[in-house]
Formats: C-alpha cells, structure tokens, sequence
C-alpha cells in the first residue's frame, strides 16, 4: 500500500499529481467511466490549467455519454470561448438543455440557464420564448432553485406581448417560494404584493413578516460578505 503523500516535497507531489492524471484518463478512455471523465476534466483544468484539454474530455463526456456536469461545463465554456471552444449562445443552449434533461449536480443550475438564454432571446432563432422560459425555469425551481422561482415570479408580474398574461396569483406564489428558498427580492416582492392586494387579500401583519424576512436575508447577506473579504 502506497504510503502517505509529502505535500512539502515538490517532486513527490508533482508525481502525485501526473499519477492522478493517468489514472483518470485510464477510468475516462479504457474503463469508459463518464465520471472518470469528469475528474479528468476536472483535474486538466484546475491543476494542469489546461482549458483546451479539459474542453476536449467535456465535449467527449457530453455527446459520447450524455453525462450533465460534463454537458453544463462544455455550455459554459461556449458561453465565453473558454478553452478555445467556439463563443456561441445557441450551442451553449443545445448543451445546457442537455444537461438538465440529464440530471446531476448541475442540472438546475443547466435548467436554470435555458430558462434565462429563452427568456431575453439570445439563443432563439425567433427571439424572447416566454412558454420555454418558464417550462425551464418552472423545472428549476420545483428542485429548489431559488432565482428561477424569483424569474417565475417577475414573468407573471409583468407578462409580455406573445401570450404570457400577467398572473398575480402566480407572481405571488413563484414570490413566495423564491422566498422560503432564501431569495431576499423574492420576499421583498410577496412582501409588496400583500401590503398592495396584489394577486391576494391584503394582509398587512403578512407583509410586515416577509419585509421582516427580506431584511434578515440582506443583512445575512452582508456578513456574508463581509467575512469573505476579511
């Protein structure tokens, strides 16, 4: 049995670390493990900082298959050309519904980014497409993601001009959500929306409760931020 690793010799580490490497490729291209794949991926770019390799293995991951952190991985590349891959949205788009579809870790988040390249258009032949916006998004935040139910919320609230109607009760209810998922506009809004009527009875004691909530939020938001700078 391998002994423990010293992490103050360089070479022993360097040799470490090229072992991990072809015992990744050997899972990724001989066992034909997707997660394999994926840890070699991974460890390209975050060790080796080699974008193009890593791009090449997503790619790999993705199409051959169909593995979804590989598929949202390759889509954000596209998203900005890293790795060399071409900067293109609607493939960015073909890849992140690919990985939604898929399941995994980064599937909400992949469910998430369809719903916004739908919404404002970037990625649609035909321009903004509020019915698959909201399909993505409505996908999204049944797992629990929190800034499709606040998008959800704001659709309904404002409509648009190809058949999506303004729906308060629904703005209210994807409001609500968003905020007990943690989403501090999400409460400020279903926060409005009860001291206004909006959607529902006024309910002055339940607005002053989520105002309540929001604030709590954006002060825990703060500290947040506060201790990662310090």
């Amino acid at each position: 049995m391998a002994g423990l690793i010293n992490f103050n010799d360089e070479k022993e580490v360097k040799q470490f670390l090229d072992n991990l490497g072809v015992e990744y490729s050997f899972q990724c291209y001989k066992e034909k493990d997707p997660e394999g794949c994926q840890r070699l991926a991974d460890y390209l770019e975050g060790v080796k900082k080699n974008h193009e390799s890593a791009a090449e293995v997503l790619r790999h991951n993705c199409e051959t298959y169909g593995f979804g952190e590989s598929c949202y991985k390759i889509g954000a590349y596209h998203v900005t050309g890293k790795g060399g891959v071409t900067e293109c949205l609607k493939t960015a788009y073909s890849c992140f519904v690919r990985s939604c579809n898929a399941g995994g870790k980064k599937s909400l988040d992949a469910c998430h980014n369809v719903g916004l390249l739908a919404h404002d258009g970037r990625a649609m032949e035909g321009g903004p497409d509020a019915a698959t916006a909201r399909q993505y998004y409505e996908k999204a935040c049944d797992g629990g993601f929190a800034p499709s139910c606040f998008n959800l919320s704001a659709m309904f609230i404002e409509g648009n001009s190809k058949g999506l109607s303004p729906d308060m009760k629904l703005a209210l209810k994807f409001a609500n959500r968003a905020c007990d998922l943690g989403h501090v506009w999400g409460c400020a809004n279903a926060s409005r929306m009860y001291r206004l009527g909006d959607g529902t009875a006024k309910d002055d004691k339940k607005a002053e409760e989520l105002k309540n909530r929001a604030r709590e939020l954006h002060g825990l938001e703060k500290e947040r931020q506060l201790k990662f700078g310090e």
